[in-house]
């Protein structure tokens, strides 16, 4: 259930990074101190979780409509503020047109069938042009992402004060995708890494490295991922390559959970990635409700 929000340091206006879970996810940060700084108003009957979400979270940025990168924003959208969804327009069709439609749920969207609560209001971004989010000190640029053939997802590059963050939805790799897309935002953000601006990257790793190519479904395995850093590192330093991301953060996102019994797929897929990893990267296993600093 992917959701991430990110502010810059010492401020506490964020952006929702996907919202597979939003409210859960502030249960467990104030229950682990993650909330620190931000007050409950001495007239105010909300929870502290009740606080963020209502008060602080000033955008949503969807970058695909898949259930697990929704469900929270749907679930919760009865006791929510109002507030921007931002998206591709493919993305935020499919949130108006199959979520917030009264068939799922009900229309919590300024556009669409029937009675509009006009709750959210529709945000659709074109890939590569800066959006400067209300409310907040950061800046979105969207890139288009393959997602499994058609399917579109998206990674949003977030901008502060001259500070960058990379955030992926879901992708495959461009070998198997036929695509060039992650090659495109690689070429973009390269400038960043050689200059020491871009802090870190949000990137999935869904399935170990024994999941067959054929059945990936647009996602990564350890060794994708590695492959497209190593794209990466030959575009940032192509004299050595080698040192050109070392130290750079990497946050291994949307592990996908397994029935099997003896399987700790977390585990195995982050020693995959420490056994694979040739370029100084600093690998993150993110846990729910846990402050990360970049």
């Amino acid at each position: 259930m992917s959701s991430y929000l990110l502010s810059p340091v010492g401020d506490t206006n964020f952006i929702a990074l996907d919202t597979g879970t939003v409210l859960t996810g502030l249960q467990q940060a104030k229950q682990k101190g993650s909330l620190e700084g931000i007050e409950i108003p001495a007239d105010s009957p909300l929870s502290l979780e009740g606080v963020v979400m209502r008060n602080h979270i000033r955008a949503y940025a969807i970058s695909h409509a898949h259930l697990d990168h929704v469900a929270g924003m749907v679930m919760n959208a009865p006791d929510d503020s109002s507030k921007p969804i931002l998206g591709l327009p493919s993305t935020i069709d499919n949130i108006r047109d199959h979520l917030f439609s009264w068939k799922i749920w009900s229309n919590f969207g300024d556009d669409g069938e029937g009675f509009r609560l006009k709750k959210f209001q529709y945000v659709r971004l074109t890939p590569g042009e800066k959006y400067p989010v209300k409310n907040t000190e950061m800046v979105v640029i969207p890139y288009e992402l393959s997602h499994s053939g058609n399917s579109l997802s998206t990674a949003f590059l977030v901008e502060s004060d001259g500070a960058y963050m990379l955030y992926f939805g879901d992708v495959g790799p461009d070998a198997i995708e036929k695509s060039d897309r992650m090659q495109k935002i690689w070429n973009a953000v390269a400038p960043l890494v050689q200059d020491k601006t871009l802090h870190g990257i949000f990137l999935e790793v869904s399935f170990a490295d024994d999941r067959p190519d054929n059945l990936l479904f647009g996602h990564l395995t350890p060794k994708w991922m590695i492959e497209e850093l190593r794209t990466l590192a030959k575009i940032v330093n192509p004299d050595q390559p080698e040192t050109a991301l070392h130290g750079l953060k990497v946050v291994v996102t949307h592990i996908k959970p397994t029935l099997n019994r003896d399987d700790i797929p977390e585990r195995t897929i982050m020693n995959q990635l420490s056994e694979l990893n040739d370029l100084g990267v600093e690998f993150m296993l993110p846990e729910s409700g846990k402050r990360l600093y970049f």
